[in-house]
């Protein structure tokens, strides 16, 4: 059951109308019977939380102020339909989302939804904008983790503060993405991984788990083959992204122009975009909508988009 000080400081939260602090002890309580096995309690108390929520508003939960720098808010919704990928990525996404609409029936077999997700992939592939994708198609808000700060920020304390990380995740159910996971996550066995990066992971591997909680962990990397194999049986899909083929980047190139698509076939423009990721293919076509705005223009011209996309390659020497 909740602690005498968590009744204290509910009671307390209570009579001074401190809502944002009711909820934050509520939920407190909800994980500590959740780490005990009560789990029709917790889930009982979640389910009163999220149903009187609207009345209090949707943020709830405030990061502590040591970790505010370390952890990103992004509110910025993406639709399944703006993510161009591979159909066997899209179905793996649909199933995550399925499952997450459908936990209750799932866990009546003693099974759970799928909530540990690794990306692998290309820089500009869209390992970001499928956590920001999931996120707003579970109706969940999106935290951005910066792994690179953590391990150059807090040397010597990464571990306590992926801890504090990981109570969050518990504490404020949410999507949160791992964002260079490669910083803690090459392999242990590297000669030129120090100690500390050592104990690091081996505390991640700890946190992910036994984790518990109802939020999704979502972790990106540029380059799996440096990242431990210990840590592949821990996540409960892999998702590989590549640059994209001709039937991708069509698609890309007519989403982001919209309006100022040009009329003339862009078959041969398709062909400028090889060796381009999703990223630098949009950008180009950015740069492209600029230069026709700039000279009065209502659509893109193929000779514009086309050299945008080679001074793009040009910049990566591709």
């Amino acid at each position: 059951m909740a602690t005498a000080q968590q009744i204290k400081t509910l009671l307390k939260s209570h009579f001074e109308n401190n809502s944002e602090q009711f909820m934050t002890i509520a939920l407190q309580v909800a994980a500590h019977e959740a780490r005990q096995g009560h789990m029709v309690l917790a889930d009982e108390i979640k389910e009163l939380i999220e149903r009187n929520k609207s009345t209090i508003g949707r943020k709830v939960i405030k990061f502590l102020p040591d970790l505010s720098d370390l952890i990103l808010s992004n509110n910025s919704p993406t639709h399944l339909s703006e993510l161009i990928v591979e159909d066997s990525l899209l179905d793996k996404i649909n199933r995550i989302i399925r499952e997450y609409l459908q936990k209750e029936k799932i866990r009546k077999y003693g099974l759970s939804n799928r909530r540990k997700i690794l990306l692998t992939g290309n820089p500009g592939t869209g390992k970001t904008m499928t956590a920001s994708v999931l996120a707003n198609e579970l109706k969940l808000p999106l935290y951005i983790v910066l792994m690179d700060k953590l391990v150059t920020k807090f040397m010597g304390e990464t571990g306590a503060k992926l801890r504090q990380i990981f109570e969050k995740l518990d504490e404020s159910r949410g999507v949160y993405l791992f964002d260079e996971f490669d910083a803690i996550g090459s392999e242990r066995s590297k000669d030129n991984d120090v100690g500390e990066m050592r104990r690091v992971l081996n505390a991640f591997l700890q946190f992910i788990e036994h984790d518990k909680s109802e939020s999704y962990i979502v972790a990106a990397t540029n380059n799996i083959n440096i990242l431990d194999q210990a840590l592949f049986r821990r996540f409960d899909d892999i998702f590989n992204y590549s640059l994209p083929d001709k039937n991708q980047i069509k698609k890309l190139i007519s989403n982001r122009l919209g309006q100022f698509l040009p009329k003339e076939s862009i078959a041969k423009t398709i062909e400028k975009a090889a060796y381009l990721s999703h990223a630098e293919i949009c950008q180009a076509c950015d740069d492209s909508i600029k230069e026709a705005i700039l000279s009065d223009k209502k659509l893109v011209s193929l000779d514009t988009l086309s050299r945008m996309l080679e001074d793009r390659r040009n910049a990566y020497g591709r």
